[in-house]
């Protein structure tokens, strides 16, 4: 997985939070240096982000032990917003350029993925029906999915 920079656009209390780590850390403005570093002050790798949030998460635990079976992780970040983006009707070229991915299929699995919007689209499109139901097959209808 290769490194390229990127812009997003940040809450203002983030944008002085940074502002704030970049003078602790005697970082000039546009300067070519990691923002964040692991142990030997090298660019932090996506393992040590993991460790660094499931130390964060073992801490919220104790808070809140109900976060115990919740898988967290940056992914999980990633993943999160994503949803949230597509659920507030955001469309797939702006969350495509939010988490970076070259092509819009991938992408795309975020969208075919939520059940919950292909029942609100539905409903939008004025067709009537009980979609709170899930389907389950019976086993002869899986026999036949399985011989297919």
């Amino acid at each position: 997985m290769g490194f390229s920079a990127s812009v997003r656009p940040i809450h203002q209390d983030l944008a002085r939070a940074l502002a704030a780590l970049l003078r602790e850390r005697g970082i000039a403005n546009h300067e070519p240096r990691p923002i964040f570093v692991g142990a030997h002050n090298e660019r932090l790798t996506r393992f040590g982000a993991t460790h660094i949030v499931r130390r964060a998460a073992a801490k919220a635990v104790a808070i809140r032990p109900d976060l115990a079976e919740k898988p967290i992780s940056p992914h999980i970040f990633r993943h999160s917003l994503a949803m949230k983006l597509l659920q507030s009707g955001v469309d797939l070229l702006t969350i495509q350029a939010w988490l970076g991915h070259a092509q819009v299929a991938t992408t795309h699995r975020y969208a075919a993925a939520d059940v919950e919007m292909m029942r609100n689209g539905l409903e939008k499109a004025g067709i009537e029906g009980n979609y709170g139901a899930r389907f389950r097959p019976t086993d002869a209808v899986l026999q036949l999915l399985n011989s297919i």
